[in-house]
């Protein structure tokens, strides 16, 4: 890259996809865009980092300089725009653990929501050199990527391109078409610019130390007709 700083795009898209950001024990509930912990454990996936490890958590620390927005990209039906749904789903799962630490040994029903119909663009600016690695890594992943969830595997390559300018990295998910068209998150400094704040920073995967602080936000709904 001729400049210091670049864009990466990424495109999700898939029978399903599900972004978490508030779910605990039983309900696992999905946002209705994609979540910074979800695109970072992408690029882990495919850089090979092991959760909880020294190599992920020096990642996660570079990561968290980038800054992402997120656009929702309708898809076309035969006839007009498919309209995103939330599907709920329910699985049983044995050897969960109480709150004394005890393993429970009978089956735990769990509620999970996903994402169809959905598609996404996804741009991260920031330091061209490590927006490199983590494009390198995307175009030949050490290990699978999914959509939020293992069971939401993508349909279309996630890696779509590496810009040095915002303007040529939104061509390559929107076209010629105003940016205004498009639902859209942005990132935001301060709450003058955006009232939303969502825990989905990742600190740590660690298994047994998931740790994640907050980020603001500021969803735009789009003007299309």
């Amino acid at each position: 890259m001729s400049s210091d700083i670049a864009f990466l795009v990424l495109r999700l898209e898939g029978p399903l996809q599900s972004w978490g950001f508030d779910s605990q024990y039983n309900r696992r509930h999905t946002g209705l865009m994609p979540t910074r912990s979800g695109i970072a454990g992408i690029c882990c996936a495919a850089l090979g980092l092991a959760r909880g490890t020294e190599g992920e958590r020096n990642f996660l620390a570079s990561f968290r300089t980038l800054r992402m927005t997120a656009i929702a990209i309708p898809r076309q039906g035969v006839r007009k725009e498919l309209p995103v749904r939330r599907l709920q789903d329910y699985h049983t799962v044995q050897k969960t653990r109480r709150a004394s630490g005890a393993v429970n040994n009978d089956c735990v029903l769990t509620f999970r929501q996903y994402l169809t119909d959905a598609a996404f663009g996804v741009l991260l600016q920031g330091d061209a050199e490590l927006l490199t690695e983590i494009a390198a890594a995307l175009e030949d992943p050490k290990w699978g990527i999914w959509l939020g969830r293992k069971s939401c595997i993508p349909s279309v390559p996630v890696f779509v391109g590496l810009k040095d300018s915002r303007v040529d990295a939104l061509r390559l998910l929107i076209g010629d078409a105003p940016l205004e068209l498009f639902t859209r998150q942005e990132e935001v400094e301060n709450f003058a610019e955006g009232r939303d704040s969502l825990p989905d920073v990742p600190e740590s995967f660690a298994i047994e130390g998931r740790l994640f602080s907050p980020r603001r936000v500021r969803a735009i709904q789009g003007r299309r007709s």
